[in-house]
């Protein structure tokens, strides 16, 4: 009975939590590192493991999302270059990265936390993708040997300058960095590839004596509290970046949350986890860390390593903490261009491939939005880019809805998919019918929907009264039957109108995802071939036609 207990009691996950919580460490080390330094603060390194530490530690105690590992993340880290390159005073962006910790706090006790289920796929695709470029760019002249850049604009404009003056070295070292970082995990998967190329690259630097530029020293031992000013001219430089560190980490961080959700078959405290992020986020600050929200990539590494409670993300703030004490005079010794071939290979990482892969399949609308949210990310300013697009996406859904309304009767009072077990009688089947609307604002709600289908041995979902589909609505349709057809439940879609066939057929959803043979005219015809299946199952023989 004490064996039983263990398996469900508190340490049930114990193992699993510290190869999770290690591994995500490991993997977290060189990019709290190349963070810090991208971020063009003085003793930027130091900062980026600061932030680590913080945020790791405190968003994982008090945070919504028990897999979730958090840190300096690439959009939190683009912000504070650009602060870096517009403040004068280095304690007025300590000072704004505790006030958006403040904004999240706020943002969680006023439950806003469900607000990121209403950003449009085609914004967070131009933003993420926009990110990556930014990152990718900024590591440009570094690579080439040359000082780093404030923005994207002045590293691309750069180049031909660059170019000539490249140093080999820094370069060689550079792209042997990239290539480790994708090579190795098809070697081993026992040292994350991003730390391999950082010992490898590192001691290629130090036993070959090569003459490249490294990281600043990291004061050995725990960071001091470092108060920043309150004044009136402080809270004006830094009211306004708070806000929008405030917000950029809160729609990172929960859209981590949601990507951990899908990978281990729960569901998040939103609003928690904005409390846990702010808290962690003032810490950082209050030490002179980078500001960090949930990182996508290491959540996901912590979670197939094993990690299942919030114990995983204490452990990997607790691994760079031991770090920091330990070896922190080591990291004077890692070259910037090292550094730097690893957070290429993150802004590639971050690019979105499926929706820049779609771009000429989506809607025309959905493919506008996106491109505009790149651009603007990447030229003008984040928020400004998330701002515009969720504006143009609604503007959108409203000339389309309005375009479609007048060919369905009915209103519209049904944007709420709904699963009916239309076959409640015969065992092993059921029917979901989509109404009306399938876009960016009730899109997640088909989850919550197509959550109790795996009850059944086979669903069919009904597409009959869908008159409006967007790009958001496609893939989270796509992503939900995808996640039933996981568990083992025959699926098939009956009833699909020519517009919504045409975009399936194009993003690869239907025929894809749902095998061609299971794609049928209508629910009979979809309930005669279950009825057909389960026959043949049982042996039971088919009835003739008289």
């Amino acid at each position: 009975m004490d064996a039983d207990k263990t398996k469900t009691g508190p340490l049930a996950h114990l193992k699993g939590d510290l190869l999770g919580g290690i591994t995500a460490g490991i993997v977290a080390l060189p990019l709290a590192l190349g963070f810090g330094v991208a971020s063009g603060i003085e003793g930027g390194a130091a900062a980026g493991l600061y932030g680590a530490i913080a945020i790791g530690v405190l968003a994982a105690m008090f945070g919504g999302t028990p897999t979730q590992v958090s840190g300096p993340t690439g959009p939190m880290t683009v912000v504070v270059a650009g602060l870096a390159a517009s403040m004068g005073d280095i304690r007025y962006i300590f000072l704004a990265v505790i006030l958006g910790g403040v904004v999240q706090i706020v943002l969680g006790v006023l439950r806003m936390g469900r607000v990121v289920h209403y950003v449009p796929y085609p914004v967070v695709s131009g933003f993420m993708t926009g990110i990556g470029a930014i990152i990718i760019a900024l590591q440009l002249p570094v690579m080439l040997g040359a000082d780093p850049v404030k923005s994207p604009i002045d590293a691309l404009a750069g180049l031909l300058e660059f170019i000539p003056e490249t140093h080999l070295v820094t370069l060689l070292l550079a792209l042997g960095t990239i290539a480790i970082v994708y090579i190795s995990p098809r070697i081993t998967r026992a040292i994350p590839g991003s730390l391999a190329a950082l010992i490898i690259g590192t001691l290629a630097a130090v036993l070959l004596d090569l003459d490249v530029e490294t990281i600043s020293s990291i004061p050995a031992g725990l960071p001091q509290l470092n108060i920043p000013p309150l004044g009136v001219e402080a809270l004006k430089a830094a009211i306004p970046a708070a806000i929008v560190l405030g917000v950029l980490g809160s729609v990172d961080s929960l859209l981590t949350s949601l990507v951990a959700d899908r990978i281990t078959e729960t569901r998040h405290n939103s609003d928690r986890e904005l409390l846990g992020q702010g808290l962690g986020n003032i810490a950082a600050g209050l030490i002179g860390g980078l500001p960090g929200a949930g990182a996508t990539m290491r959540t996901v590494i912590n979670v197939q390593s094993g990690g299942r409670t919030r114990l995983s993300g204490v452990v990997h703030g607790l691994l760079l903490l031991g770090v920091l004490l330990g070896l922190a005079p080591l990291a004077q010794l890692i070259p910037l261009g090292v550094l730097a071939g690893i957070l290429v290979t993150v802004g590639i990482g971050i690019l979105d491939y499926r929706g820049l892969r779609d771009l000429l399949h989506v809607p025309r609308g959905d493919a506008m939005v996106m491109l505009v949210v790149l651009a603007l990310t990447v030229f003008v300013d984040l928020m400004w880019a998330v701002g515009v697009g969720v504006v143009c996406s609604s503007f959108l859904v409203v000339k389309r809805m309005a375009d479609e309304a007048p060919a369905e009767p009915g209103g519209a009072g049904h944007l709420h998919p709904e699963v009916h077990d239309a076959f409640h009688e015969e065992p092993g089947m059921g029917v979901v019918r989509v109404r009306e609307s399938l876009f960016f604002g009730n899109a997640r709600l088909l989850e919550e929907s197509l959550s109790h289908v795996h009850e059944h041995e086979a669903v069919i979902v009904s597409l009959r009264d869908l008159q409006f589909l967007d790009q958001s609505g496609a893939y989270e349709l796509g992503d939900a039957l995808k996640r039933v057809h996981d568990r083992g439940v025959h699926v098939y879609l009956a009833d699909l109108q020519p517009a919504t066939a045409k975009l399936l057929e194009r993003l690869k959803i239907a025929p894809g995802i749902i095998a061609s043979e299971h794609i049928v005219t209508s629910a009979e015809e979809a309930r005669a071939a279950i009825e057909l299946t389960a026959r043949r199952r049982t042996g039971e023989p088919s009835p003739t036609v008289a």
